[in-house]
């Protein structure tokens, strides 16, 4: 019984094809198709200001040198969407609960931002390690701390939203087996379990985009530090 809460984590097949493929093809189906027009209908207009949104939030705490930056962070903003909320539907699989994906992009992306500093700044990118007016006595001692604090900043980031999307999940799942075993029991706890099942699931709705929106944030600050 307690194995089969985690088989959610695992892709279902159909006719060996994961339905995880299929779920993806999804949202292709919502971009514009190639006009002689910017703009062709309402999705279109919806799209292009949820863009320009998502561009505006993310390039804010920038200067104009992280703007080159503007592409990759976007297109990762929209694919953590993507994924975290097609993981919300049925018969799906949420790709961001594994934590070897989620350090497969926090991974490279923050090596990217620290080597970028130490191209174009090393003085000022070394010089974090080592506060100014630290004691003498105290200099090894932070220099290991800052370092470790740096190293382990993707680690952060991987394990945030692998641990925030799996817990949220896993709790949709428990009161949902039990909403069904109460049913036949206790019909009246039943419907009050039901009703916190759909207030959870907008919940989770809200975290699958806070958690893609502050992973990319992250992100953007760690590059602000390094240009």
């Amino acid at each position: 019984m307690n194995l089969s809460f985690f088989d959610q984590f695992t892709s279902p097949c159909l006719l060996g094809i994961p339905l995880i493929l299929l779920s993806m093809l999804f949202p292709a189906l919502l971009l514009p198709t190639p006009n002689n027009r910017w703009i062709t209908n309402r999705l279109s207009t919806l799209q292009l200001w949820l863009f320009h949104l998502i561009t505006k939030q993310l390039m804010t705490p920038l200067n104009k040198n992280g703007h080159k930056w503007a592409l990759i962070l976007t297109s990762l903003m929209v694919l953590l969407l993507a994924t975290n909320l097609l993981g919300l539907l049925p018969y799906t699989f949420t790709p961001t609960t594994q934590l070897s994906m989620n350090m497969a992009l926090a991974f490279p992306l923050w090596l990217a931002t620290l080597l970028t500093g130490l191209r174009n700044q090393p003085s000022i990118s070394l010089g974090h390690l080592l506060p100014e007016g630290t004691p003498t006595p105290l200099i090894p001692a932070l220099i290991m701390i800052e370092t470790t604090s740096l190293l382990i900043r993707p680690l952060a980031l991987g394990v945030r939203l692998t641990a925030n999307l799996t817990a949220g999940h896993l709790l949709i799942q428990l009161i949902s087996t039990a909403t069904i075993t109460l049913l036949p029991l206790v019909p009246t706890v039943s419907i009050l379990t039901t009703l916190i099942l759909l207030l959870l699931t907008i919940l989770e709705v809200a975290v699958a985009m806070i958690q893609a929106y502050v992973f990319v944030l992250l992100l953007s600050l760690y590059l602000q530090e390094n240009i």
